[in-house]
């Protein structure tokens, strides 16, 4: 890969929303700040350098999501997202089809004493995959997303691709291998120029074991929760308060190595609570917003 071409971030990277001012409380979800390690950089890299999907591990709250969204941010590459749920299925993320518009129009047509024509094109929908892999096709059957960025290339998010049914990893093997499929119902095949290539990143909580052909094709990252890592991500929500930061997250940081720890989203939650409610509030804010099943286990 071209040294220009290398995904190569700040240690913590903050993006600056449309009228250009910073991030607001409460928008990590958007993933506006990020903060980086060595093994990030890297796998993100080798996915770009493969052209592979990115399957990120970690725990709820870990930053997988935001991730994706932070990478986009960065590149200034548009950004697609679909969450997977236990209905979704591989077509879904390629194309649908409005079956229901359709019967609507034949009902019509039927009223009006019309002959209903057979065309399938009216009634095709892109889905993410599409709009991903070649956005100018895709307007043709609907209108085109407000975009953050307007760059061809994307970054599209897969999350939680664990929730899917077995099934549907499997039947993404060919279109993300080969970045292209069939549009079947009209008979035209999509693909992408080298030059557009997306980023793919499939986010997993490991609820449900991937197919081992579908771990195959993908670059696999685990993002891990520690000590430093946590005050890092507090320090770059918090920069010019980096002695609070420290003392009061020393009440829900176990010194102790293996102690279990808040993940980043809750530890950040807290810390935004601590800041508005006031000091003489942190423990009670500290047993709502954060889960006795972590930071040391029961904390009441």
């Amino acid at each position: 890969m071209p040294h220009d071409k290398l995904f190569s971030p700040p240690d913590t990277f903050t993006a600056r929303n449309a009228r250009g001012a910073a991030p607001t409380p409460g928008d990590q979800r958007e993933g506006r700040v990020y903060v980086y390690n060595r093994d990030i950089v890297l796998a993100v890299n080798v996915a770009l350098a493969t052209g592979r999907p990115l399957l990120i591990y970690g725990p709820s709250g870990s930053g997988k999501s935001s991730l994706a969204r932070n990478i986009a941010h960065f590149k200034q590459w548009r950004f697609i997202e679909r969450v997977i749920t236990s209905r979704t299925q591989a077509r879904d993320l390629l194309y649908d089809v409005d079956l229901l518009k359709r019967l609507h129009d034949a009902q019509a047509a039927a009223v009006a004493k019309k002959k209903f024509a057979n065309d399938m094109k009216p009634y095709i929908v892109p889905g993410p995959l599409w709009w991903a892999f070649d956005r100018h096709s895709a307007v043709k059957f609907a209108p085109e997303p407000k975009w953050e960025h307007k760059n061809e290339r994307a970054v599209v998010l897969l999350d939680e691709i664990d929730k899917a049914d077995p099934d549907v990893p499997n039947n993404l093997l060919v279109p993300l291998g080969s970045l292209g499929f069939e549009v079947d119902p009209i008979g035209e095949t999509i693909t992408v120029a080298p030059a557009r290539t997306p980023l793919v990143i499939l986010t997993s909580n490991e609820e449900r074991q991937l197919p081992p052909a579908f771990l195959r094709r993908c670059v696999e990252l685990r993002i891990t929760v520690s000590r430093p890592r946590l005050l890092d991500i507090a320090h770059s929500h918090f920069p010019k308060r980096r002695a609070w930061v420290e003392r009061v997250g020393a009440l829900v940081l176990p010194a102790e190595q293996d102690a279990a720890l808040p993940s980043p989203a809750e530890f950040v939650d807290w810390l935004r609570a601590c800041d508005t409610l006031g000091e003489e509030d942190w423990t009670s804010i500290k047993d709502i917003v954060i889960s006795s099943t972590r930071a040391g286990g029961d904390m009441r």
